[in-house]
């Protein structure tokens, strides 16, 4: 793809985003639909029952991570994950429920309006998807309002977004809007850019044969390199710090990644992730037309 006819990027951007692994685009969204973004999110955590909810805490350990037929049957609902410090031994919540909400997911971008208009339904999104030539017929597979909690915000540990939505090469994109300011104090991203050209995905998230969830090791342990904070390219880890301070943050992120080509495998979705597309709700298409040419990005292209 020559410069002319990229739609979005310029060419300097797209050599970026293969060196680094990311891009930022502060204008990529208007505040005006940031705003929106941002009350929409208070409205649906303000709607929602929490009297029959499962208190369904969303922690993300090796060990312990989250893994409950509330999670795994919500990739095509909206639902309320909690923070784990948000309940207490009793299973009661300890503060209002605005202040005890993680995340929300993982259907936003189909189910809600003003998710989807910014997401699936956004020139600019498809144009940076087509420039970027990273994916042929990529699809949309979750969108989620991420909830940094004062003082009780998880950590989330170093990790690659390919790891929870594995294919065949790695191929997971991920969109990161914040909605409030983001520092460091209140539990902001990081990474490290070029990460993914030397980063290789060394475990799965999968669902357990027995139920819940579980960690399929790719590489032995002893061979696993300690890999550095992560990007937004899906092969690369990364991190976000505990939250201890009184401030908030929001941020919405929505992942694409290639399926089996209708003509030929640019890429598998692996039947065993814990996300699944539904007959309701099959993962939907990105792009008009497919890219006719990609550039393969990351470890091992």
């Amino acid at each position: 793809m020559t410069a002319q006819s990229l739609g979005y990027l310029t060419q300097e951007q797209v050599d970026q985003f293969r060196r680094d692994g990311y891009l930022r685009l502060p204008t990529f969204l208007s505040s005006v639909e940031t705003e929106a973004l941002l009350t929409r999110s208070k409205q649906l955590i303000e709607q929602f029952s929490i009297e029959d909810h499962p208190l369904t805490k969303f922690t993300t350990g090796d060990d312990n991570h989250i893994g409950d037929d509330y999670f795994l049957t919500s990739g095509d609902k909206i639902r309320y994950f909690l923070e784990e410090d948000a309940v207490d031994k009793n299973g009661k919540l300890n503060r209002e429920k605005q202040r005890a909400v993680n995340k929300i997911g993982h259907a936003l971008h189909e189910l809600d309006p003003v998710f989807r208009a910014v997401t699936i339904e956004n020139p600019s999104m498809r144009a940076v998807v087509r420039d970027l030539q990273f994916h042929h017929d990529p699809v949309a597979l979750q969108s989620m309002v991420i909830c940094k909690q004062p003082e009780i915000g998880g950590e989330v540990p170093e990790h690659n977004d390919s790891t929870f939505l594995y294919t065949s090469p790695p191929s997971a994109l991920g969109f990161w809007i914040a909605l409030e300011k983001c520092t460091p104090e209140n539990g902001a991203l990081s990474f490290l850019p070029g990460s993914h050209l030397s980063a290789p995905i060394t475990k799965r998230f999968v669902r357990l044969p027995s139920g819940g969830t579980g960690f399929e090791q790719l590489i032995p342990p002893e061979r696993a390199p300690t890999a550095p904070e992560g990007t937004r390219h899906g092969a690369d880890p990364r991190e976000r710090a505990a939250q201890v301070g009184a401030e908030h943050e929001r941020a919405h992120t929505l992942r694409l990644h290639v399926p089996h080509d209708r003509d030929a495998p640019h890429a598998a979705y692996d039947a065993k992730n814990w996300l699944q597309p539904t007959p309701a709700m099959p993962f939907p298409h990105v792009l008009d037309v497919p890219n006719a040419t990609t550039v393969p990005v990351g470890a091992g292209a």
